[in-house]
């Protein structure tokens, strides 16, 4: 999850890097052009988030890691969520390298994830080249290889996120119109990336264009997933490459950077807890909760495609169908998440507040889970009266799915938005810096995260190594987040109402 990089409100008498970085990088908003290039990476960083969301959870199973421990695997992404963006966003502040304050966090963490994808693509014959018996069930040498590309993927694309988006507020460097259309323009090429990562992921032929993809300890699945990454690799290098060309990011002068004496990012953060206002809390109590809903979506979604739909376990044909069925459910959601998130602001005012809108979407996250019960029974008794349907659900399961992941679009798009929103109303009303409350918030959504990814695999493993325990415990929390917005968050001002409307456009990853 992309954690807002924080700061502290400016002292006007002072001088400080926020205010240099105008000053010294850009006195006057850059042209839409070069705001366009910058926030076209977006679609490489999220073509490579879609692929882990859709396919690594299926694959570290094929490499022998249990159902009930796969979900340990994921621990990085929080952690490096909650560690390495404000990290990064603190010191791309402070750089005087003469390439400028961005461009050298952008092209680190690019070649960062062209290593880390390497290392994820070829773990299987890495293993095996160092000993792994592939007739085995585990291969831990693969496992240990496929974890450390994992965990650098992740802190990979956070390194990317913070200083992209940093960039954009530099080129806007101040002008209001300009910063919304800039996040508008990232926003729209994270919805690209999306499609064409859930798409490429849902094609099972992808590995005939790499034949080499394929090898002894490589089956159809693993050189597919090698695949899609070979692309997520060269369309990320090519964006990134291009705006970093394109768009010259000037750097900040040293003694800028002597004279802004601000604590680190972290004693920023942790400082802003003491002063949260209860209408802060209250929110980051229920963006907590509705965390716990959709984690275990974004763990399992895929594998409870082809285990629980399609009747398969990892490393068999069935299974790997579902996976591939569970990408293009993905993609409908992207499609239906781009779409719905243009639609925030009318709903809002249509059912009486932002606030209220969030608590309804969460009631509809709950339903959609309960639709997995369902698609499930349907599916089992289908196999049960017919095992030749394992991999061959009907029409009416498959179609039940897709509704499924098309419904999930409609709360994901309010997730996305509303919560900054309020994060930004409730800040603005008490005073304090929108930075630092939205880096707060992002407590609230990473702690969560950490939780279900170490509890999800043995409560599933408790209740039979399925995938519905998780997505029960996610509609509970749906439903009691969705009560907790409308009763207990307060109900921003018909003026604050159309501050939300300027936030829409937050993302996950």
């Amino acid at each position: 999850m992309e954690a807002p990089s924080p700061t502290k409100p400016i002292d006007p008498t002072k001088p400080s890097i926020t205010t240099l970085s105008v000053e010294a990088s850009q006195a006057e908003p850059s042209p839409l052009r070069k705001m366009f290039a910058v926030a076209s990476i977006a679609a490489g960083i999220q073509f490579g988030w879609a692929l882990q969301l859709s396919l690594l959870t299926p694959y570290v199973q094929l490499l022998g890691v249990p159902h009930a421990a796969a979900s340990f695997i994921w621990l990085c992404g929080p952690i490096s969520g909650l560690v390495v963006q404000p990290i990064v966003g603190y010191y791309s502040d402070k750089s005087t390298s003469r390439f400028g304050r961005r461009r050298p966090f952008i092209l680190g963490g690019a070649v960062a994830v062209a290593i880390a994808v390497f290392l994820i693509g070829y773990a299987a014959d890495i293993g095996y080249s160092a000993g792994d018996d592939i007739t085995k069930k585990t291969r831990p040498r693969a496992v240990g290889v496929f974890v450390i590309g994992f965990w650098i993927l992740d802190v990979a694309n956070n390194m990317l996120q913070g200083p992209c988006r940093a960039f954009l507020a530099d080129l806007a460097a101040g002008d209001q119109r300009k910063t919304r259309i800039a996040n508008g323009f990232f926003s729209f090429f994270m919805a690209v990336g999306n499609v064409l990562g859930y798409a490429a992921g849902s094609y099972s032929s992808l590995h005939k264009i790499f034949p080499f993809t394929q090898t002894k300890a490589c089956d159809v699945f693993c050189a597919n997933l090698k695949s899609c990454f070979f692309f997520s690799i060269l369309l990320l290098l090519f964006l990134a490459t291009v705006a970093l060309i394109y768009v010259k990011d000037k750097p900040v002068p040293p003694r800028a950077v002597q004279e802004d004496a601000q604590p680190s990012c972290f004693f920023q953060l942790f400082g802003a807890l003491k002063e949260l206002k209860r209408p802060m809390w209250m929110l980051m109590l229920v963006t907590a909760i509705n965390w716990v809903g959709w984690f275990p979506y974004f763990l399992f979604d895929t594998d409870w495609m082809g285990r629980e739909v399609y009747g398969g376990t990892a490393g068999e044909d069935a299974y790997a169908k579902g996976v591939r069925v569970g990408s293009l459910g993905l993609m409908v959601n992207a499609v239906v998440l781009g779409f719905m998130s243009l639609a925030v602001e009318p709903l809002g005012r249509m059912v009486g507040g932002v606030k209220r809108l969030w608590g309804i979407v969460n009631f509809i996250l709950a339903i959609g889970f309960g639709m997995t019960i369902v698609i499930t029974k349907v599916a089992e008794h289908e196999r049960h009266l017919n095992p030749a349907a394992v991999g061959h659900p009907s029409t009416g399961v498959t179609v039940g799915s897709m509704v499924f992941f098309a419904v999930l679009g409609v709360p994901l798009a309010i997730t996305f938005s509303v919560p900054f929103a309020l994060a930004s109303i409730y800040s603005s009303a008490s005073g304090a810096g929108q930075g630092l409350s939205l880096g707060v918030l992002n407590l609230a959504i990473v702690v969560p995260q950490m939780v279900v990814s170490a509890l999800s695999g043995p409560w599933d493993a408790l209740f039979g190594g399925g995938n519905l325990p998780a997505f029960m415990v996610g509609a509970a929390a749906a439903a009691l987040s969705a009560i907790m917005a409308i009763v207990l968050l307060p109900t921003p001002k018909p003026a604050d109402e159309a501050k939300a409307a300027s936030m829409v456009g937050g993302g996950f990853h």
